[in-house]
């Protein structure tokens, strides 16, 4: 009698474990596609931080555009001004408008008097006005080489978006 038990229960043993198997087997490779989803994610991560820092160290090397707050509270502008210091400075209005730190609306609306600069924004145009056509041209594409390295190449932008699904 002690032959059969031992057979019965092994079966029972070996058919349970067959289960098991069964409803463990696609949650361990859903647990492993997730730890490899974490790994990209904290890799993706760290390159972002890497870049961040980068930028700030950038930042902090060059200040923005500014004028002493006297000369601010002092000038005024008058939307042809505006246009004229663009003009002078040989810029597009898109261009006008990065160095601004605006959109090229902004710009257009100033110039043709629908709204006028903000105080932060007349301070950046009194800081333009200091400057000449070459400086000018300099300060934007270091901004151009800038908004490059802030994004990423085509190819990671489609790995990024394959990874999200």
């Amino acid at each position: 009698m002690g032959k059969v038990e031992t057979i019965i229960k092994s079966e029972i043993v070996r058919l349970a474990r067959r289960e098991m198997r069964r409803g463990v087997t696609p949650i361990k490779k859903e647990v492993w596609a997730l730890r490899n989803a974490l790994a990209q994610l904290r890799k993706s991560v760290l390159q972002l931080e890497r870049f961040a820092s980068l930028q700030r160290k950038e930042w902090e090397k060059k200040p923005p555009l500014k004028a002493a707050p006297e000369e601010v509270e002092t000038s005024r502008f008058h939307p042809k001004l505006i246009r004229s210091l663009r003009k002078r400075l040989g810029l597009s209005q898109r261009d006008f408008a990065r160095l601004a730190g605006v959109t090229p609306l902004a710009v257009y609306q100033w110039e043709t008097g629908v709204f006028k600069p903000k105080k932060e924004k007349k301070a950046v145009l009194v800081a333009l006005r200091k400057l000449g056509r070459r400086e000018a041209r300099k300060l934007l594409e270091e901004m151009k080489v800038l908004e490059q390295k802030k994004t990423p190449p085509p190819e990671k932008k489609a790995e990024m978006k394959s990874s999200k699904k």
